[in-house]
């Protein structure tokens, strides 16, 4: 299956409210709600799960990834 090219700025609209996992290019992973994006492509998680080399380092409140740190970003599908 080939992946679908989209824009990047509506995309990330579209995922407003929904919960996603971005990977840093330093390889930590945040699993979250996103909360917010601002013209820059920065993004605002909430209720946000850490994880490490895939394992799980805890719980934060809120946090804001610069847009410059973003390995890639994708939605969490429910089964």
């Amino acid at each position: 299956m080939a992946a679908e090219l989209r824009n990047p700025k509506p995309f990330l609209m579209d995922l407003t409210g929904r919960p996603v996992i971005v990977k840093l290019k330093w390889g930590m992973e945040y699993k979250g709600m996103l909360q917010a994006v601002d013209g820059y492509m920065n993004l605002l998680l909430s209720d946000t799960e850490e994880f490490i080399d895939g394992n799980s380092t805890g719980i934060l409140k809120e946090i804001l990834i610069r847009c410059n740190n973003v390995l890639y970003l994708r939605e969490v599908k429910s089964d």
